[in-house]
């Protein structure tokens, strides 16, 4: 940083600047005052202009010096510094004009953004106030003074004043931190709910699109049987695009559900699907944390869960059905299991969505797993599917 350039201002807040240094500074020069017509003031007519310039100084300096640049607030503070360091063997006979040089020292600490210029102001300070000393101690000779360790000593309450701006700084910086942390997270938020609004387009898209693809050819159906004469088979298609339908309105609102912010982790979603559909459920393996699991991964699994327990309900009704959901280091896998059917199948149903478990395989393939499908001896099917975490 040159000695032109602006520099942020000193952060405020500090119990230093904001209390005990102006308390100081308006004690020092208002007992000074008092005491002045009284006390023996040495060579008044030398101490009275440097008491005014260090005086001017310390209270321009309670204020903020965001329109001065370092020249200027190096060349301010330099100027206080060293009136206040001559005025010290000039009023030696008062109780608080001493504090001058004090509290100039710890304000060029706190004022100046150069540690080196602070301290370089402070140390001229105390080699002015020493060698000040000596010279009025030639001139009145009888006149008591300051030792010379405690002129030395003028110049380090700046320490005091570089202390606090680098606590101050050090806050500050936490604080942007933490504020480009929040900013981060909160940009995070938003790119990952546009991906999810994205994934929830395109789950909506594909159900949509196989469901509305059945209903309109199962009314192309209707129609051509309906011109043929054929009014029970034309019947019968109308009936099916109607199931068609409302299994689309269930499907598009499960698809809602699995992929929307807060869904339950995976076993507990799982959980619920196969009390709604009077499933048995388990879960074996460790990490069955559900956002442990990708995204994806947990979304393809519940979809597929879906898919079994809905085919289960329209191709074996009340049959028995059982979920289990085995969860590795590396592996996830579910397996669907009914048995044959005992009671009627509804017709009206034998259409299906059109979003079956052709599609899910696909899916599973795109993720890195496997779905398999086929039936069991004993008349029911299994369902498995696998993929990695």
């Amino acid at each position: 940083m040159t000695s032109t350039e602006k520099r942020p201002p000193a952060p405020a807040g500090p119990f230093w600047d904001e209390v005990v240094r102006p308390v100081l500074t308006i004690v020092a020069i208002t007992l000074t005052v008092a005491q002045w017509p009284s006390r023996r003031i040495l060579l008044p007519a030398v101490a009275l202009p440097l008491f005014v310039l260090a005086s001017i100084g310390a209270v321009g300096s309670l204020f903020p010096w965001t329109r001065l640049s370092n020249r200027q607030q190096l060349a301010t503070m330099t100027a206080s510094m060293l009136s206040a360091s001559m005025l010290l063997p000039l009023v030696h006979a008062t109780d608080a004009a001493s504090l001058l040089p004090y509290i100039a020292a710890s304000t060029a600490g706190w004022k100046l953004g150069s540690p080196r210029a602070a301290v370089g102001v402070a140390v001229t300070g105390s080699l002015v106030a020493t060698g000040a000393t000596w010279l009025v101690q030639l001139r009145v000779p009888d006149a008591p003074q300051w030792p010379w360790w405690a002129l030395l000593s003028a110049g380090l309450p700046v320490y005091i004043g570089m202390s606090t701006r680098y606590r101050l700084d050090a806050l500050r910086s936490a604080e942007r931190a933490a504020e480009e942390a929040q900013r981060a997270r909160e940009s995070e938020a938003r790119e990952a709910a546009l991906i999810e609004r994205g994934r929830i387009a395109r789950e909506i898209h594909d159900v949509l699109g196989h469901s509305l693809s059945g209903i309109a050819m199962q009314l192309d159906l209707a129609d051509a049987l309906h011109e043929g004469g054929r009014e029970e088979e034309a019947t019968a298609a109308v009936r099916r695009a109607r199931a068609l339908a409302v299994d689309s309105i269930g499907e598009t609102r499960r698809a809602v559900h699995a992929l929307r912010a807060g869904t339950l982790p995976l076993p507990d979603t799982l959980r619920q699907l196969a009390e709604h559909h009077g499933a048995d459920f388990a879960i074996t393996g460790a990490g069955g944390e559900g956002d442990a699991i990708g995204a994806e991964a947990t979304h393809t699994v519940v979809r597929v869960a879906q898919e079994a327990l809905t085919n289960a309900a329209k191709y074996a009704p009340g049959a028995e059905r059982s979920m289990r959901l085995a969860l590795t280091a590396d592996r996830v896998t579910l397996t669907m299991r009914n048995g044959p059917a005992t009671g009627p199948r509804r017709g009206e149903l034998a259409g299906g969505t059109g979003v079956g478990l052709v599609g899910m395989r696909e899916r599973a393939a795109l993720l890195g797993g496997t779905l398999q499908a086929e039936p069991t001896r004993e008349g029911g099917w299994t369902v498995e599917l696998e993929l990695p975490r």
